[in-house]
């Protein structure tokens, strides 16, 4: 929460995918390839992205990133750009399907927090 005068933070996204087994590799490389410059030219703000590991080091089929947006409303705006894109309309037509599931949830900013 913003206390005082100055621009409103950002708000942030939480999303993680889980990969089909063995495909988070796949999944990985779409990011890189298409996703990550898509999400750039629909106005999202990539912060980092991580494959998450077991309690032994070794990765699991979860890809976990956050991206940054002006407002949940621009988030909206870009998400539906996104997904209407030819690009990723394309990529999604003849790529192989790589992901089993995804969850989203939005994290705000405290007025603390370094990053907003």
């Amino acid at each position: 929460m913003n206390t005082d005068n100055a621009q409103p933070p950002r708000t942030f996204e939480l999303r993680t995918y889980t990969a089909m087994p063995g495909r988070i590799n796949d999944l990985v490389e779409r990011f890189r390839s298409h996703a990550v410059g898509l999400f750039e030219k629909h106005g999202m703000t990539s912060v980092g992205y991580w494959v998450e590991s077991d309690d032994a080091g070794n990765p699991t089929d979860n890809l976990t990133y956050i991206v940054g947006h002006q407002s949940r409303e621009a988030a909206k705006a870009s998400w539906e750009a996104f997904w209407a894109d030819p690009e990723w309309v394309e990529i999604q037509a003849t790529g192989e399907r790589v992901t089993a599931s995804a969850t989203a949830v939005f994290l705000d900013p405290t007025d603390f927090s370094p990053t907003r």
